[in-house]
């Protein structure tokens, strides 16, 4: 797993430890797994890897101020479709920030990007196939519904490029990239409850996002 100051390790290992269970799907619930569906990696993919790619996208190595939004802390586990463990997998998350602004180049709005928000966080799984991330909870810009991107490459196997959704959001019924998954229980399979997550870090949410790969 990328490596990160003990503080924010601590934050980071509580998410996960509190969110997802240490063993693997028993094979009586695995039958009802959804494998996650892919979608659109989107325009505002970083054409470059920032300094700080680590696990915490609140805190950018050497400044002081943390980024502007709400704290979220996102965790879960990578299975395959028959609900075994993913081991080796490695995982890339990218979103705007609190102004909807994306760290790319390509984006108008950059000059008024948060530049206490790294953007863009990389991990690798645990041996109990489990990640977790720090970041914020995502904005709607112009288009689109609140979400995250999510990438996960795993050893041999190719990889999924997805977004996760955040349930409740009135935008989730208008996002065109959401609806292009015409499943349901697939669509429902990347909309994440956030909760209140005081227990791990005051003020801040906490979701759990499983995935499932096609393996």
């Amino acid at each position: 797993m990328s490596l990160v100051p003990i503080g924010r390790r601590r934050l980071l290992i509580g998410a996960t430890a509190l969110a997802v269970p240490a063993l693997p799907i028993p094979p009586s619930q695995s039958a009802g797994l959804v494998v996650t569906p892919g979608q659109t990696e989107g325009p505002f993919y970083p054409v470059k890897r920032p300094p700080d790619m680590d696990a915490d996208l609140v805190r950018v190595r050497g400044q002081t101020a943390r980024a502007v939004g709400q704290v979220t802390h996102l965790s879960g586990r990578v299975f395959d479709k028959r609900g075994g463990i993913v081991k080796g997998a490695m995982l890339e998350i990218w979103q705007c920030d609190a102004n909807g602004i994306y760290n790319h180049p390509e984006d108008n709005g950059l000059p008024r990007r948060d530049a206490a928000f790294q953007g863009y966080g990389r991990t690798t799984v645990d041996d109990e196939g489990r990640y977790a991330f720090r970041t914020i909870r995502p904005v709607a810009y112009a288009g689109r519904s609140p979400h995250i991107h999510f990438k996960v490459q795993a050893p041999g196997a190719g990889q999924l490029t997805t977004q996760m959704y955040v349930a409740g959001e009135a935008q989730n019924a208008r996002d065109g990239v959401l609806r292009s998954i015409r499943d349901m229980r697939a669509r429902e399979s990347v909309i994440v409850p956030l909760l209140a997550a005081g227990d791990i870090e005051p003020g801040a949410l906490k979701g759990t996002f499983n995935i499932v790969l096609d393996l």
